[in-house]
């Protein structure tokens, strides 16, 4: 028989109405939703949508639909037998293995949503899902200029490039020549991009006196695509890093896992 993996959703899935039928109907839900605060939960259920796309919005409120869900399955008999999150997710999928507790995370998704958008303020950039284009190519026009890079390796023909926002046009023209095309995600922020330095050491800085449980599943880390080894380190190290997505999904295969 196979296995099964959870893999929670990043940033840029967000969207009003989410969870908000997990929340009427299940009570686990309903308690990790209540962490936010009420207006929170209001911002989730009923927009609006520019204030949820707001990093420092968007962060904590996807981490709750993400752990609901989690949460969920488990309380109907669904088990992971291995978790993965999308950079956000795999906030996520840390509580959910048992490293931490709901609490805790919700308080470094609260901190590093605020450490990002502050980052994200100082250094104004976008970022682009570049399809129709090779890998290669992505990283040959990312070497080529400034302050654009490859951040998050998704899938066969699409990879999310980072970009400051000077150098958006010139990104679009090359990629453009090349024959691809570029779809602009829904973040406030450069993310896994150098423009993240600042927020990566603060992370590091508040995870320096931590303690945590030992996982109780393993957890794909997005900075290595293997199983977490050193997880304060990672954790810090991930929101200025590429996503190495693609890969995750494949080691997890190689794996044993068969649904996700």
């Amino acid at each position: 028989m196979g296995k099964i993996a959870f893999v929670f959703a990043g940033q840029g899935a967000q969207y009003v109405g989410m969870g908000k039928d997990l929340y009427e109907k299940y009570d686990t839900a309903k308690m990790i939703f209540q962490m936010l605060g009420e207006k929170a939960v209001n911002l989730i259920f009923h927009g609006p949508a520019a204030e949820l796309n707001t990093t420092i919005n968007t962060q904590p409120c996807l981490f709750a639909m993400d752990l609901a869900c989690g949460r969920v399955l488990h309380e109907q008999g669904v088990f992971a037998d291995a978790v993965a999150g999308f950079s956000l997710g795999e906030i996520s999928a840390v509580a959910y293995s048992g490293m931490m507790s709901d609490q805790e995370a919700f308080e470094l998704v609260s901190l590093r949503a605020g450490a990002m958008q502050a980052c994200a303020e100082e250094n104004k950039g976008n970022m682009f899902a570049v399809l129709k284009l090779s890998v290669d190519e992505i990283e040959s026009i990312c070497r080529d200029m400034e302050h654009v890079y490859p951040v998050n390796y998704n899938c066969p023909g699409q990879t999310v490039v980072a970009c400051s926002l000077p150098s958006t046009e010139p990104l679009q023209n090359r990629v453009t020549a090349k024959g691809g095309k570029m779809i602009q995600l829904a973040v406030s922020g450069a993310f896994h991009s150098p423009f993240m330095h600042k927020a990566s050491d603060q992370i590091a800085k508040y995870l320096a006196n931590k303690e945590f449980k030992n996982m109780q599943i393993p957890v794909y880390a997005n900075v290595t695509a293997t199983p977490y080894q050193h997880a304060k380190e990672l954790l810090a190290l991930q929101v200025k890093s590429p996503v190495l997505w693609q890969k995750s999904i494949e080691n997890m295969i190689e794996d044993g896992i068969d649904t996700f």
